[in-house]
């Protein structure tokens, strides 16, 4: 049996692709329980986030459990295999703990050291644990990832500075509207005119300091929305608006930034007066679409709207940048932004990825060690057993021995079989979790019927 990671994410597939795959958090107690109810899965656990959806499971044999995991992301995103097997990343066993080391610590993610990826792991792992689908092997891997994210976190300091998409994005924004970057620097396209609207529209304030007196419409109250409201405040945003499905939920988010909640039926009117919309839902659909935004438009006098969609799905329809006025940036833009500041950090994950290491050594000895417990213990006790019964099936020919003879017979048969099992436990013991010792373990449990 192998612990086996297999997945896609912001390296390997395209934004689109991504969305297709997001498996939801309301969604996952039933996907994790069509994981486990398949021939070659046992435990399962799936992260997904915005960017990457990882399925770690146990397979009793990986092939085979590696086509029950693709069958199942093909079922989830309604595509064939054929269309993104291409871009599915495979990690087996102490690899597969590698890599999850690497995502909670930080060091796989589109923001290099990262902390919103330490809680999606944990909020993973939980789920699976409350559904049942996590047991003993996935348990012992994610409670050592989630210590060796926490170690990283305070050993290094590859958390410091813009450790989060949330931040990311406040400060792509802060950097577009005081005019440090163009949409041609971040994305590859041909720049706006500067209002983007006809010359006889009253031109836009210009934001020298960023988003210093900007007016700011958040939309999405989770933990990327809770994010975002809060690197506004340091960025000096002027005011803050918060939409949420869930008004309570707005409301307790804005209060914290002494800002206004709005309903998400009052969306459209709000974009009407902002200077600058950022999207985190959680919807599997577009929240604003392209005549959404055109009717907006019209209400705006030709002031330019800056977007940044960090939502995977995204929240508005990718077609609104063509409209005149609109500037929209989505996770693509983010990682291209995040990209150029990058170099001060290197130092602090090549640090980070030592401690990995590090970790990954101490995993693989408490889990070689847990692995060949049970089947050690299992071949004690049946050989206890048969040692325990012959000498029954002999009581009444030992019948005339007195208390130190039982003694010594006793004793005689326990060391004949610690000596018959010693060779074979050493060996189950050195092997554990290794494919010899899987074969080794197999073999036990088959001439012994374990």
């Amino acid at each position: 049996m192998s612990v086996v990671v297999i997945g896609l994410n912001h390296r390997t597939a395209p934004l689109d692709l991504l969305e297709r795959m997001t498996i939801d958090t309301a969604r996952q107690p039933k996907a994790l329980a069509d994981l486990v109810s398949r021939s070659h899965l046992g435990e399962a656990v799936v992260l997904s986030t915005c960017n990457r959806t990882e399925v770690y499971a146990v397979a009793e044999k990986f092939h085979p459990g590696f086509s029950d995991v693709r069958d199942f992301l093909a079922e989830q995103s309604f595509l064939a295999p054929e269309d993104f097997s291409d871009h599915l990343y495979v990690h087996h066993d102490d690899a597969a703990a590698a890599h999850l080391f690497k995502v909670a610590a930080g060091l796989d993610s589109a923001v290099l050291g990262e902390h919103e990826v330490l809680g999606q792991v944990r909020t993973a792992w939980e789920v699976a644990r409350s559904e049942g689908a996590a047991g003993a092997r996935l348990n012992l891997l994610f409670r050592h990832a989630l210590e060796v994210g926490k170690r990283i976190r305070t050993e290094t300091a590859i958390g410091e500075g813009i450790a989060s998409a949330s931040a990311a994005a406040v400060a792509l924004a802060a950097h577009h509207m005081a005019g440090w970057l163009t949409p041609a620097e971040t994305t590859g396209a041909s720049p706006l005119p500067p209002t983007g609207a006809p010359e006889c529209a009253a031109p836009a304030p210009r934001l020298d300091h960023g988003l210093a007196g900007a007016r700011v419409l958040v939309v999405g109250a989770g933990e990327m929305g809770e994010g975002l409201v809060v690197a506004l405040a340091e960025a000096g945003a002027s005011e803050v608006a918060v939409a949420n499905r869930t008004p309570a939920h707005a409301e307790a988010l804005a209060a914290r930034v002494d800002g206004r909640a709005l309903p998400l039926s009052e969306l459209r009117g709000a974009l009407a007066d902002v200077d600058l919309l950022l999207t985190s839902t959680g919807a599997q659909t577009a929240i604003l679409e392209h005549a959404d935004l055109e009717e907006v438009l019209a209400a705006r006098g030709g002031r330019p709207l800056l977007i940044i969609d960090i939502a995977v799905p995204r929240d508005v329809d990718p077609s609104a940048a063509a409209l005149p006025g609109v500037t929209l940036l989505d996770m693509d833009d983010l990682r291209r932004f995040i990209e150029r500041g990058l170099a001060g950090r290197r130092q602090e994950a090549e640090r980070a990825a030592a401690l990995v290491d590090e970790e990954l050594d101490r995993y693989l000895v408490v889990a070689e060690a847990r692995l060949a417990a049970p089947l050690v213990a299992a071949l004690r006790d049946r050989a206890e057993g048969v040692r325990t019964t012959e000498l029954a099936r002999a009581a009444g020919r030992l019948g005339g021995l007195d208390a130190r003879q039982r003694a010594a017979v006793e004793a005689l048969t326990r060391g004949i079989v610690a000596k018959l099992l010693h060779e074979p436990t050493v060996r189950v013991k050195d092997a554990a979790g290794t494919p010899r010792g899987d074969r080794l373990a197999q073999t036990l449990r088959e001439l012994f019927d374990l």
